[in-house]
């Protein structure tokens, strides 16, 4: 049940909003995060899941003598091993391969990879390497043999973005903050021409109700300049949009856990072969593209990549060998001159208007926790009598990642279950496989689809633990199948919906 008044209202249940809402609520805040969708469902479900520093922004840092940009890759560093460290269950370090076709590519790309490890120091994922021919052609048959030099391996990381949101909200409820999602901020209230609360629509049931709030954080990604107009009607625009394709094809187009990363195409963009999920994860970024609740995939993006794969790998890809794709859109900070999203750095941005909004702009999933922390403190700034706490989000584990204590593995060794079900269920919820485990016990496992792991069981946790409210929410977003294969999730959608209407009914 929403309350009537809280300390701070936070606009936003993606990466940026909830790493705020465990912050702020950290911090001593009454908090309440409020979602217009499903948590995550715009960007941050919607990345390459990488973690990562930068490398680019170091080439261009190096090139240019850009501090901005290095001291970027600096704090990308730091935080990627932050990332890893507090949700290791859901993030972890990744090999990644670059195929060269010149010799003088091998020495110019280690050298720069070499700096890449220099400036992480001993927050390192691994020591950066070359490889020869026969190497990457042996771990990576389907690479492009005609005129291969050799190659570079180095490291960065891997991790699932929507499940990361759900475990941050998670810890946020666990110490106090109030969460909802298909709640959307349709306008705000005031006092004397400053901000004190919101207007509220449900999105179920079309009701609107008005909430006070001492402050109220602006944090829905590419959708902040829009908040920030309906604040001020004036109010410049401050983001422009990019978007990254992905689409997911067999995991036997990728024969082990590393991936391939091409650092620039034909047109300058990057393109990567991951691994995801136990699929194949193919992409590539840093398209112009225009903000969109639902962006769409479209005929030409799936040519452009599909001609590309033929390019760079030996690998003969047709459109009926995609088993999903989808597009993600990235708020990035306008420059003062470029028009081209490549050359625009991922910094982000806070800022407070004339009516005390403050918005959280630009940043990138690596840097979800400091962009938190930095808008905490420009709180502060702006509101001298407000006394909170110091962040404590930098070692601050988050539910699911209390896999190493001796409590833990003695329940985990108690556990009836198969093998490769223990595996996929705690890569997907960590150490609340204890919880999951106990709604398997309790109905039996019944899978939702021949082909994968996934149960009936996990609907119903997903409902009374994780914000679920529509069958998309769990097939997307909770356990990705429809992120991974789409026809699959459609076989499941019925069953899923039925659950949850039922549940539903039950609670009224």
């Amino acid at each position: 049940m929403i309350k009537n008044s809280y300390d701070l209202i936070i606009i936003g249940g993606g990466a940026t909003g909830s790493g705020i809402a465990l912050d702020a609520t950290l911090r001593g805040l009454n908090c309440l995060v409020l979602e217009q969708n499903d948590f995550s469902q715009g960007t941050s479900s919607r990345s390459t899941k990488l973690v990562h520093g930068g490398v680019r922004y170091l080439e261009a840092a190096i090139k240019n003598f850009d501090l901005a940009q290095f001291k970027l890759v600096k704090e990308g560093l730091k935080e990627r091993y932050r990332l890893l460290d507090n949700a290791s269950f859901l993030a972890k370090p990744m090999s990644l391969i670059t195929p060269l076709y010149k010799y003088y590519e091998i020495p110019y790309i280690y050298i720069g990879l070499s700096i890449y490890d220099f400036i992480s120091g001993e927050k390192t994922l691994g020591r950066s390497s070359i490889l020869s021919k026969k190497n990457i052609i042996k771990n990576f048959p389907y690479v492009k043999k005609e005129g291969l030099k050799g190659g570079v391996k180095y490291y960065d990381g891997t991790f699932n973005d929507s499940r990361m949101v759900i475990s941050l909200l998670q810890t946020a409820k666990e110490v106090g903050c109030d969460i909802f999602n298909y709640k959307k901020v349709t306008g705000f209230l005031y006092n004397n021409n400053i901000i004190n609360g919101v207007k509220v629509e449900d999105k179920f049931t079309n009701k609107i109700i008005e909430i006070s709030s001492k402050y109220v954080i602006n944090a829905t990604g590419v959708f902040g300049d829009n908040i920030r107009k309906m604040d001020d009607k004036t109010a410049r625009e401050i983001l422009k949009t990019s978007s990254g394709l992905h689409i997911i094809i067999d995991k036997k187009f990728l024969p082990n856990d590393s991936g391939v990363m091409i650092p620039k195409t034909q047109d300058g963009r990057v393109l990567f072969i991951l691994p995801y999920r136990g699929k194949c994860l193919v992409g590539t970024t840093d398209e112009n593209a225009t903000v969109s609740e639902k962006p769409e995939v479209e005929e030409k993006d799936i040519d452009y990549i599909l001609m590309h794969l033929t390019i760079y790998f030996d690998i003969n890809i047709s459109k009926k060998d995609i088993l999903s794709s989808w597009v993600g859109l990235r708020p990035l900070v306008i420059g003062n001159t470029s028009e081209n999203t490549k050359e625009i750095v991922r910094e982000h941005f806070v800022e407070v208007s004339r009516s005390n909004l403050i918005s959280i702009v630009g940043g990138k999933w690596t840097t979800y926790r400091k962009m938190a922390e930095d808008t905490l403190d420009t709180l502060i700034q702006h509101n001298q009598q407000l006394s909170l706490k110091k962040c404590k989000t930098k070692k601050y584990k988050l539910i699911g990642n209390q896999l190493d204590t001796k409590e833990f593995k003695i329940k985990l060794d108690n556990l009836n279950l198969e093998e490769d079900l223990k595996t996929y269920l705690l890569e997907t919820y960590g150490d609340q496989i204890i919880k999951v485990s106990s709604y398997i016990e309790k109905i039996g496992y019944h899978k939702l689809h021949p082909n994968y792991l996934i149960s009936t069981a996990e609907v119903y946790y997903c409902i009374d633990h994780e914000f679920v409210q529509t069958a998309n929410d769990f097939l997307i977003r909770r356990i990705n199948l429809g992120l991974i294969d789409n026809q699959a999730s459609k076989q499941c959608l019925e069953e899923v919906t039925n659950i949850i209407n039922n549940t539903n009914l039950k609670n009224q």
